[in-house]
């Protein structure tokens, strides 16, 4: 589903080749989500194909036409998609549809979690160490503002994560030896086996590089908002151009405990081009 664009560049400049072939750059598609509350008019980058496409043939297909927005956060995300939303009694819990596949995992670090941005919902690592997408789910982040110190910390604590979930990798890679250790009673070997899997650890990561934040994602985080903890782990496949006052009412509704609007927001997607 990878197309190709070329573009030529000489002496800093950016040169249009006319040769009766016309543009080759593929032009972006463009979606709107209707709602009671207004339309969000969204971008699909080209960058991520295989969630652009399958989006788009969804849309065709008449899959997003009267669901809902089943799961909504201010401050965080308003989330849609869920197959089983259509139609879906009062106070039922949401999010558990699909459509029987999944979209293999297109996470591009050029697309980070600046607010307004369309990305992927999937199950978690534990069961989805691909992090592959759920088919029809979807989210667009609403976000907040960060502050500077804020992201330090945050990405002191993102490090942390990082380093706990290669531990929890290797350990998982040895646990057969160490339960055999601990069954034959070999209590030192094994209390020395795991010192020694921590200190691998330990130098495993002091060997990795730092987590950073560019100064895209500090001026867009500390600006406009966003959520950079989901950085890198959801693919994000667009961004809404026009909408998100939209967003924001619909983020703010009422919810049950499971985070459903009281009120229902049904919503429809077309291609406008």
């Amino acid at each position: 589903m990878k197309k190709l664009a070329f573009v030529f560049v000489f002496a800093g400049l950016f040169i249009n080749i006319s040769c009766g072939f016309g543009d080759n750059k593929e032009k972006e598609k463009m979606v709107q989500i209707e709602t009671e509350f207004g339309n969000i008019k969204i971008k699909l980058y080209n960058e991520t194909p295989l969630h652009r496409d399958n989006f788009i043939k969804l849309t065709k297909d008449g899959v997003y036409t009267d669901l809902l927005f089943h799961r909504v956060i201010q401050g965080f995300m308003i989330q849609g998609g869920d197959p089983q939303s259509k139609n879906a009694e009062p106070g039922k819990k949401l999010g558990v549809g699909d459509l029987g596949y999944t979209i293999p995992a297109e996470i591009n670090p050029k697309f980070f979690h600046h607010r307004g941005i369309l990305a992927a919902a999937r199950q978690g690592d534990e069961i989805n160490p691909e992090k592959r997408s759920d088919a029809s789910q979807f989210y667009i982040l609403q976000g907040r503002v960060f502050r500077p110190e804020e992201l330090d910390t945050l990405r002191l604590k993102l490090e942390e994560t990082r380093n706990m979930n290669l531990f929890q990798t290797r350990l998982k890679a040895v646990e057969p030896e160490l339960n055999k250790l601990g069954t034959d009673g070999k209590q030192d070997e094994l209390l020395a086996r795991l010192a020694t899997l921590k200190k691998e650890v330990s130098d495993e990561a002091a060997r990795l590089p730092r987590i950073q934040f560019s100064e895209e994602q500090i001026k867009a985080y500390t600006t406009v908002g966003g959520y950079p903890s989901l950085d890198n782990s959801y693919t994000v496949f667009g961004e809404v151009i026009e909408g998100m006052g939209v967003v924001d009412n619909i983020a703010k509704q009422s919810t049950d405990k499971y985070d459903r609007p009281l009120k229902d927001i049904k919503f429809s997607i077309s291609i406008t081009k």
